[in-house]
């Protein structure tokens, strides 16, 4: 259908709706998602109606653009998980950084109190990931030494930060409880 006028313009939009819902349903399978696209497609040609060129087919572009943006949509769609029970969302969430920052800074501090051959030692073995004996090469001087070091190094940071068990690191309780229960 062709368009001579600006005046004709919805009226040649609506006369094509028909013909925009059976291709739309033909592409998806499923009535109430063809309705969608043609909703869509007939937003998309209202809001840019000033780009139809009048005189030319009103059919054929309406029709370019409900193909368009099916595929647009089929795109996005394969890139999207299927989350339907929510599991994949929850599995997604991340603990509040401040407290982690905080946590750092804490450390920070305490490591500054170690004695000097201690926070080598344990810089070596457990920042910069050498082995003990690559460390003992390193500080020169025996492996029992730097593992000793390390030792002492740890238990002093333990007691530096009022850290009991393993299980005091990292989220606060409350942020705990949370994550536990969105696992279970």
């Amino acid at each position: 259908m062709k368009v001579e006028g600006p005046a004709s313009f919805q009226e040649s939009l609506i006369g094509e709706i028909p013909n925009l819902r059976a291709f739309a349903i033909s592409l998806c399978g499923n009535s109430s998602t063809g309705n969608d696209l043609v909703q869509e497609t007939l937003l998309k040609a209202w809001t840019h109606r000033e780009k139809f060129q009048h005189g030319t087919n009103l059919k054929a572009w309406l029709f370019t653009i409900l193909r368009n943006t099916y595929f647009s949509q089929f795109r996005r769609r394969r890139r999207e998980v299927a989350d339907v029970d929510g599991l994949h969302a929850a599995a997604m969430s991340s603990a509040p950084e401040q407290l982690g920052h905080m946590d750092i800074v804490d450390f920070q501090v305490a490591l500054a109190h170690l004695a000097d051959d201690q926070r080598e030692a344990l810089l070596l073995v457990g920042a910069e990931g050498f082995s003990y004996e690559e460390a003992a090469v390193i500080a020169g001087c025996a492996v029992g030494t730097v593992k000793s070091r390390v030792n002492r190094a740890r238990s002093r940071l333990a007691t530096l930060m009022n850290v009991g068990a393993a299980d005091e690191f990292g989220p606060e309780g409350a942020t705990q409880a949370v994550i536990q229960k969105a696992g279970a």
